[in-house]
C-alpha cells in the first residue's frame, strides 16, 4: 500500500459529489453515471489500498487474506504476472483513466507497472509470478507448492528465466507500450525497450518462439504455438512498430508470419502441432498430457491468423495451403452422433494415421500417479479438453472471401501499412485482435451495456468497496509431498489428486471472496458506460484530487 495510492484513493469530498450530482452536462440516457463513476472509484480505492502489494495483484483472494491464489496458491509475498494478474489490473486501471479522465486510475495504473518492472526478468521478459521476498523464497514455492501439483507441470520446478506462457510477458511488455504512448512517464522507456529486446533476442531464425528463454529445457525450448504464443508475439510487434515507428522490427514480424507457413504439415494431414523440434521442425510432446499429435484447435487458430497475415500482406503464400488445412478438419471430424456440446474435433490427432488420441491418468498424485495416451474416447481427463468446437465453415468463408477480393482490397486495414498511429484506448472493453489494429479499428469494444447491467453492477458492490464473488478455485493447503502409494478414489477424471495435490480444483461449496477478473469485468462495464464514446463526460471540477 502506497502513500499515493492512499492520497489518490479516498473519499471524493462531499463538494466534488455534489458537482457530480448537479453537474448540467449529464446525458439523459445515462442516467446512472454520478453513481456509476462513484463506484468505479470506491472499488479502485479498494483494490489499491486494501488488496495491492506495491502495486501488484495476484486473481482472487479470501475476504480476510489469509489465502489468495494465482494460477495457484499464493504466498503473500508474491503477485501474479499470468492474467489476469497485475498487468490486467493495470490495463483496467488505464482504460478507467482515458474513459474518465481522473488522474487517480493513471497513478494505479503505473503502480501496477512498477511491480511488474520491479520483478523484470533480466532477459527482459516475465516469469508466471514476481515473488518480493526474493530468489531463495520463490525456490522454496517451487519446490513445496508448485512441486506437488500434479496437473500443473510447467510449475513443478523453477527456471531461472521468462515464458510466453499465457501472454504473461507479452500483456505486461503491452502495459509498459501504453503507459509509454501516454507520453507523461520516461522511466517507462527503458524496460520496454528491454521487453522488445527480450522478444527479439528468443526468435528463433525460422521464425517461431520457444515457450521459455533463456536457457530453456526439454519441451519449453521447442518451437511453440500453444496458447497462440507466436500470433500473440506477432500482435505485440505490430503494435510495437505502429506505434513508435520502429521500422527495425518489420523483419522479426515477417519471419514471424512465415514460421506458420514453414511448420504446416504436409496434406493430407495439412495442420499444425502444439510445438516442434528446433532443428528439423517436426511435431514434439510438450506435457504428459500434450502428446506428440497434430491439434485440431491449433490448427484453426493458425489458419485464422494465415488470413490475417493476407490482409497485412497480401501475400499469397498465406492462403494457398488453407484449404487443405480444412479438408483436414473435416476429415478428423467426429461423427454426429458422437459429438457433445458441440465439440466435434478431437484435440490430438495422430500424426499419419488419423485416429484421435485421447488422455488419461491413473494414480492419485504428482509422486504416485501418471498420465497416459490411447485411442479410447471414455474416461479422458476433464482438465484438459478432449474435444474442441470449431467453425470451419466460418474459416472457409472467410477464405473463400479473401480469394474473391482484389489484393488491395483485401489489404485495405493491413495493420503494417502505416506507423505512428494511436493505440486502442481501451484494453478491456473486448479483445484486441491483430485484425482489428489496422486503420485504427482496434478499440476493444464490447456492446455499449444496458441501463439494467450497469445498476447491477452497481447495486453488487458491497460497502467495503469489492465485488464479493464465488471463489470457484481453490487447492488444498500444502501438506508435503503426496505417499507413494495410491489414495483409495478413482482420481482419473476429477481436476485434483489426493489431498497432497496443490493443483487447483473447483470448490463445490465456494465461499465468497475477492477477484481481480470480477474486478477487471465490471470496471469495463462502467468504464465503457461512462466513457460512451463520446470521451470524459463528468464534471469539470477535480479538485477532490
Amino acid at each position: 500500500m502506497t502513500e499515493i495510492s492512499r492520497r489518490l484513493f479516498t473519499a471524493a469530498a462531499p463538494a466534488a459529489l455534489a458537482g457530480c450530482a448537479t453537474a448540467g452536462a449529464m446525458p439523459a440516457r445515462r442516467p446512472q453515471l454520478a453513481d456509476a463513476v462513484t463506484a468505479m472509484r470506491r472499488a479502485s480505492r479498494f483494490m489499491t489500498t486494501r488488496v495491492a502489494n506495491r502495486g501488484g495483484y495476484v486473481w482472487t483472494y479470501l475476504p480476510d487474506f489469509s489465502r489468495r491464489w494465482g494460477e495457484m496458491e499464493a504466498t503473500p509475498t508474491m503477485i501474479w504476472v499470468q492474467p489476469p494478474g497485475t498487468a490486467t489490473m493495470g490495463h483496467a486501471f488505464l482504460d478507467a483513466y482515458h474513459a474518465t479522465g481522473e488522474a487517480q486510475y493513471y497513478a494505479a495504473a503505473t503502480g501496477a507497472a512498477d511491480a511488474l518492472v520491479a520483478g523484470q526478468h533480466a532477459s527482459g521478459g516475465w516469469n508466471y509470478m514476481i515473488d518480493f521476498a526474493g530468489e531463495a523464497s520463490l525456490k522454496q514455492w517451487y519446490e513445496t507448492i508448485g512441486a506437488n501439483a500434479w496437473r500443473l507441470e510447467e510449475f513443478q520446478r523453477f527456471q531461472d528465466n521468462a515464458t510466453f506462457d499465457d501472454v504473461g510477458t507479452v500483456e505486461a511488455a503491452t502495459l509498459l507500450l501504453r503507459l509509454v504512448m501516454e507520453g507523461k512517464d520516461e522511466k517507462y522507456r527503458a524496460p520496454l525497450d528491454k521487453a522488445i529486446q527480450f522478444v527479439r533476442d528468443s526468435q528463433y531464425p525460422m521464425g517461431g518462439w520457444p515457450q521459455r528463454y533463456p536457457s530453456a529445457d526439454g519441451y519449453s525450448s521447442h518451437v511453440t504455438f500453444n496458447d497462440d504464443v507466436a500470433g500473440e508475439n506477432v500482435k505485440f510487434l505490430v503494435m510495437c512498430y505502429r506505434s513508435l515507428g520502429d521500422e527495425s522490427l518489420l523483419p522479426a514480424i515477417h519471419k514471424a508470419m512465415d514460421a506458420f507457413v514453414v511448420t504446416q504439415q504436409p496434406a493430407p494431414q495439412a495442420g499444425w502441432a502444439l510445438q516442434y523440434t528446433v532443428a528439423d521442425l517436426k511435431p514434439a510432446a510438450a506435457r504428459t498430457y500434450e502428446p506428440m499429435a497434430l491439434a485440431t484447435h491449433t490448427t484453426a487458430t493458425n489458419v485464422a491468423l494465415m488470413m490475417t497475415f493476407y490482409e497485412m500482406t497480401g501475400d499469397p503464400k498465406f492462403l494457398a495451403r488453407i484449404p487443405e488445412a480444412l479438408a483436414w478438419l473435416d476429415a478428423v471430424r467426429l461423427p454426429d452422433d458422437k459429438v457433445k456440446g458441440g465439440r466435434a474435433y478431437p484435440t490430438f490427432i495422430e500424426i499419419d494415421s488419423n485416429d484421435a488420441l485421447y488422455v488419461h491418468r491413473f494414480g492419485s498424485n504428482v509422486v504416485n500417479g501418471e498420465y497416459f495416451v490411447n485411442k479410447d474416447p471414455d474416461d479422458t481427463i476433464v482438465h484438459y479438453s478432449a474435444t474442441r468446437a470449431i467453425d470451419v465453415p466460418a474459416l472457409r468463408a472467410r477464405h473463400d472471401l479473401l480469394k474473391s477480393l482484389p489484393k488491395e482490397e483485401a489489404m485495405k486495414a493491413s495493420p503494417i501499412a502505416i506507423r505512428n498511429t494511436p493505440l486502442p484506448r481501451f484494453f478491456t472493453l473486448g479483445t484486441v485482435e491483430l485484425a482489428d489494429l489496422g486503420a485504427n479499428r482496434g478499440m476493444a469494444r464490447a456492446e455499449e451495456p444496458t441501463e439494467a447491467r450497469v445498476r447491477e453492477v452497481i447495486g453488487a458492490l458491497n460497502r467495503e468497496g469489492y465485488w464479493p464473488t464465488p471463489i470457484v478455485d481453490t487447492s488444498h493447503p500444502y501438506k508435503g509431498a503426496g505417499p507413494a502409494t495410491p489414495a483409495e478414489g478413482d482420481f482419473s477424471q476429477t481436476r485434483v489428486g489426493d489431498d497432497s495435490d496443490s493443483s487447483p480444483f473447483t470448490d463445490p461449496h465456494p465461499v465468497m471472496g475477492i477477484s481481480m477478473a470480477t474486478f477487471v469485468a465490471n470496471m469495463a462495464v462502467l468504464s465503457h458506460y461512462v466513457d460512451n464514446g463520446e470521451g470524459p463526460q463528468r464534471p469539470a471540477r477535480q479538485d477532490w484530487f
